[in-house]
């Protein structure tokens, strides 16, 4: 569950956009929302210096970390690419360009699915086949037998089950599905696919003889092989394993103590991209304040701020950076609901929509994203699961269904049979399932109070936590706030993989969690059955929905998932924070290759340094 919500994961999503509720606070911050275009003679050599997001310490290389491994794994698709890259804009699925295979060709049934490979090669000079997508895939599904968890984006039944991959010639790949997808469903997973060399990793011991990694029980092994190997951190940069790559750089140095690490150009890397700068340095830091600090000094060339930092747009300009904002395409910041969570009857009240509707009613999106204390002003309002932008929008558009409204929340309540008593606490007075009743499971006296668990990173969780807090006490809504760090939070809170600690959270805000950009669908995160639906949200109708918008064809089918889910509130929905994009103005490169740090997707093969 790291991969998704830490956010080097990055696997692919998230556009840009602003609502009016900013406009006048990002003015007086200093503009930031236009892409500088590229510019200058790019000039060969020097050195980058990338400032990776606080807390993300990578210590793990193979590309799909075991579920055991607490950590991130270093320059995710810089060593080995992905065989469909993810799009930085959020219209569209990936990005052609930097992508390994053309478009997948579709049967008219959608079951058979051909995907040719384009002209890659291996650090040692040998094309990429094939062969090593059906050895990565096969991988995966070893993983996957091994353990559920091992990947985050696994739902039993769905991909990688139920087809077969076969190399029908050195660069065609075609897969036979028993259930057809959605395609740009298909093509979301597929994005998720890192591509790795059969011929020299399909071995289970150093030395070793070569394995059919068609053999499930060989798969297995060479699998546990490689994970071993990728726990011996003293080793990443003189295991023959970790240097042979298809992507553009390899690796130079590791710090096992800090996570930080360089790389250097992969020479027999055939993809696009010239690759001019000569070193790749990625540093490791604990805290924003540490970074922006180093962004102050002038040690750093490229990295990210959040939204707290809007104030120093300007002086950071003046210090020679461009600094580009917008809230990440797919990324969703909500309050995830407990529906398990049995203390006090929380899960009885929880599951009465009516109160999920009031509790949602509570939350000031347009006074949060113009106070000065939460997102000063550098945040757009979301209410649905498709995030900003997306070409898949709720029927309700950009109107919110429950908007700010404190009266209308009271109302909810005291129609339904609670007492509401402002700033003191509110009661069940009318116990029964009726339609003007507190509702099923909630006896006559019960209280509305629960607790809220958060982030401590960045600021504006705590800040937003803070109102909400306050927002719920003015209605008797008494909600006790108590903060985590985000690595704590992501090991130990989540039904799906913490079910012993189920009555120990009732609403959790963990920060971010960012979906596949070019179709945000929830398959995985609002099922029943979803691997990374952490607090057991389940509704007939939103099954259904996402089973559609995973395996049929109609265009429409996510709109409707979106919709229901935006209504429905399987959480608590939170303004998109801008995230800014700070990089040294002698640094340039395509202007979609920066945008694509929304989402932390790296592409330093596209940069230069220009006088």
């Amino acid at each position: 569950m790291k991969n998704v919500l830490t956010a080097a994961v990055a696997i692919a999503m998230l556009t840009a956009a602003c609502s009016s509720s900013g406009a006048t606070q990002k003015a007086d911050a200093g503009s930031y929302d236009k892409l500088p275009g590229e510019t200058g003679k790019p000039k060969a050599g020097g050195t980058v210096t990338v400032a990776l997001s606080p807390g993300l310490n990578p210590n793990y290389i193979y590309p799909y970390e075991p579920a055991s491994q607490n950590g991130g794994v270093i320059a995710r698709g810089l060593l080995w690419r992905s065989l469909y890259r993810a799009s930085s804009e959020g219209d569209k699925p990936v990005d052609p360009e930097l992508s390994m295979a053309e478009q997948p060709k579709y049967s008219a049934d959608r079951k058979t699915v051909t995907i040719a490979l384009k002209d890659y090669k291996w650090s040692d000079g040998t094309p990429v086949t094939a062969d090593d997508v059906v050895f990565s895939i096969a991988l995966l599904k070893a993983a996957i037998a091994e353990d559920p968890a091992n990947w985050s984006f696994y739902t039993p039944g769905q991909f990688p089950d139920g087809f077969t991959v076969l190399a029908t010639d050195p660069r065609t790949v075609t897969m036979k599905l028993t259930k057809a997808y959605n395609p740009s469903y298909l093509l979301s997973m597929l994005e998720l696919i890192y591509v790795l060399p059969s011929k020299a990793w399909n071995i289970a011991k150093e030395g070793g003889p070569h394995l059919d990694y068609n053999q499930p029980k060989n798969a297995h092994a060479i699998y546990k092989y490689l994970t071993k190997a990728s726990e011996s951190q003293a080793t990443f940069t003189t295991n023959p394993l970790w240097q042979m790559v298809n992507g553009p750089y390899k690796l130079k140095t590791f710090d096992p103590a800090t996570g930080s690490y360089s790389l250097v150009p992969n020479k027999a890397y055939s993809g696009p991209g010239e690759s001019r700068i000569d070193r790749i340095d990625f540093k490791t830091f604990t805290s924003t304040v540490a970074t922006f600090n180093q962004f102050k000094a002038g040690t750093l060339t490229v990295g990210t701020l959040d939204s707290g930092y809007i104030s120093q747009v300007d002086a950071l300009k003046k210090q020679g950076y461009n600094v580009y904002g917008a809230p990440a395409p797919a990324r969703l910041d909500y309050l995830t609901i407990n529906f398990k969570n049995t203390t006090n009857h929380f899960d009885k009240v929880i599951a009465q929509l009516y109160v999920r509707q009031a509790l949602q009613h509570l939350i000031d999106q347009p006074g949060y994203i113009k106070s000065r204390g939460v997102y000063n002003g550098a945040a757009t309002e979301n209410y649905s699961t498709a995030g900003i932008g997306s070409p898949y929008p709720p029927d309700f558009g950009t109107t919110p269904p429950y908007p700010h409204d404190t009266a209308a929340a009271q109302k909810l309540l005291t129609d339904h049979g609670w007492k509401v008593v402002p700033d003191g606490t509110t009661t069940c007075e009318r116990p029964g399932t009726g339609p003007d009743q507190c509702g099923a499971g909630i006896p006559a006296g019960q209280p509305l109070s629960f607790n809220l668990i958060a982030a401590n990173s960045p600021s504006y969780v705590e800040a937003r936590d803070v109102a909400f807090v306050s927002a719920a006490k003015k209605l008797g809504i008494t909600v006790k706030s108590e903060t985590k760090a985000v690595n704590y939070i992501y090991e130990n809170y989540g039904n799906t993989f913490a079910p012993a600690k189920k009555n120990e959270w009732a609403l959790l805000d963990s920060g971010s969690l960012y979906q596949a950009v070019g179709y945000p669908s929830s398959n995985t995160l609002f099922n029943t059955t979803g691997s990374f639906n952490l607090g057991s949200y389940s509704n007939p109708a939103a099954d259904k929905l996402i089973d559609a918008s995973t395996f049929g064809a109609d265009p429409k089918a996510l709109s409707a998932e979106v919709t229901l889910l935006g209504k429905d509130l399987p959480v608590l929905y939170l303004p998109t924070p801008d995230t800014l994009v700070v990089w040294k103005n002698t640094l340039s490169g395509p202007p979609s290759s920066f945008r694509s740090l929304l989402s932390f997707l790296y592409s330093p093969e596209l940069w230069y340094f220009h006088d």
